[in-house]
């Protein structure tokens, strides 16, 4: 009895040991534009005040139309999201044509949800970094989730920081 249990005590270590699998060495890489990417994304004030820039970037964020999913001021973190069309007349107009060609029903993008994370952490001589990530997810006609992607024109994120400044002063003046 003893020498059955034994045994598939073994079969059972052995069956799920080799379900195991490794991360592969390329899920764990950075991509070569990940700096300049997080460069774009980030910028360095010359103030320890982080409420301030909380502050300041919620009334950015509300300002370009973000409903605030979430607000942690003590770990530095807002988080919103805006829903908006993703449609294309060209590219409907497109997948119409390619569709009647086909002889099937050729989706296109629809809706959109597009989501913000706004980051504030201490930096060293007393400043505060700021970071923001733009990602949007789009439904297709049929309702289904099509693509996930981080927003990575360098016009978003300038336009983004420009308010922020401009915010920024606006707080520290009480205006």
């Amino acid at each position: 009895m003893r020498i059955n249990i034994t045994i598939c005590l073994l079969f059972v270590l052995t069956l799920v040991g080799s379900c195991a699998t490794s991360v592969p060495k390329e899920a764990l890489a950075l991509r070569p534009e990940a700096l300049e990417l997080r460069q774009l994304q980030t910028r360095v004030f010359e103030t320890t005040e982080e409420e301030r820039l909380l502050t300041a970037g919620l009334g950015v964020l509300q300002d370009l139309g973000f409903n605030i999913d979430e607000s942690e001021s003590k770990l530095g973190v807002i988080v919103g999201s805006k829903q908006r069309s993703a449609r294309d007349a060209g590219e409907i107009a497109g997948k119409v044509v390619l569709g009647a060609l086909l002889g099937a029903n050729v989706p296109w993008d629809n809706q959109q949800i597009i989501r913000v994370a706004l980051v504030t952490r201490p930096h060293p001589e007393s400043r505060t970094s700021v970071r923001v990530t733009f990602q949007r997810r789009i439904w297709n006609s049929n309702g289904q989730l099509s693509k996930i992607e981080s927003i990575e024109d360098p016009e978003i994120y300038q336009e983004f920081f420009t308010r922020l400044s401009k915010g920024v002063f606006l707080e520290a003046h009480e205006v």
